[in-house]
């Protein structure tokens, strides 16, 4: 079961990502219909429980676009879960030393290389559960958020973890981690520097290196600094973002 992200990250291509904060296979089959190479079900900040990121990942089945989680924290409990379901890639929040990185990737990962439960109930449609298990650990992207100043202390340790793909940055919690405000599309010279060195330190290892943005100009911007899966748009948002508009259209 080939991982069209992983390939893209192999080829040196970023992967243009989708947000689902909206618990609804509807609303994700939507964005489905938008182009992503990939969508994010949302499981710690967006309304999204187990059974929604399920209806989700069938809301966008119909489209050839890779299923993904945020994960609500480093627990292999829930990482195993949205693997079974049918995740190609896990997003881990909060991972700040090596110890929870390799946490983060066994819980990911298959024995030998991970403590993975085997029960894979969706993800192994049907009879299929022995080609699933073989290639697996190779599939599975695994992502560990970096976003606190002591992730940034340990960051050499946390990428030199086998079997982690990439990171990704969540630029609001970064912030607040080193005294600012929490924003995305941020522009401080000092994050700048905080960016170079992630893209610098990842591309060494043959790794990624993802952002979470909030407009697709700055993601654009992203794209082309190196950063190789980039968020751009959240479904709430651009419901909420779009009926403003239309509204103050509206009202003069």
């Amino acid at each position: 079961m080939p991982n069209p992200v992983k390939d893209a990250w192999k080829q040196g291509r970023a992967v243009v990502n989708g947000w689902l904060s909206i618990p609804s296979a509807f609303s994700a089959e939507m964005m489905a219909k938008g182009g992503f190479d990939s969508l994010t079900v949302d499981m710690q900040h967006g309304v999204q429980d187990y059974l929604s990121t399920v209806a989700c990942f069938q809301g966008i089945q119909a489209q050839p676009v890779v299923p993904m989680v945020r994960v609500p924290w480093n627990e292999p409990g829930i990482i195993g879960k949205v693997l079974d379901a049918g995740a190609m890639g896990v997003i881990c929040p909060m991972v700040n030393t090596a110890a929870e990185a390799q946490a983060l990737v066994s819980a990911c990962r298959y024995p030998p290389h991970g403590a993975r439960s085997f029960g894979p109930i969706r993800a192994a449609i049907y009879g299929q559960a022995g080609s699933y298990f073989a290639t697996a650990n190779e599939d599975i992207a695994v992502i560990a958020m970096i976003e606190t100043k002591q992730a940034l202390d340990n960051l050499e340790a946390i990428l030199d973890v086998p079997g982690l793909d990439g990171i990704y940055v969540g630029p609001s919690d970064l912030g607040l981690s080193l005294g600012m405000v929490p924003k995305l599309d941020r522009d401080e010279p000092e994050i700048l520097a905080i960016y170079d060195r992630l893209l610098k330190e990842t591309a060494k290892r043959g790794q990624v290196a993802g952002i979470h943005n909030g407009t697709p100009e700055y993601a654009r911007k992203m794209v082309d600094m190196g950063f190789k899966l980039v968020t751009m748009a959240n479904d709430s948002a651009l419901v909420a973002m779009g009926a403003m508009r239309d509204v103050a259209i509206m009202r003069g």
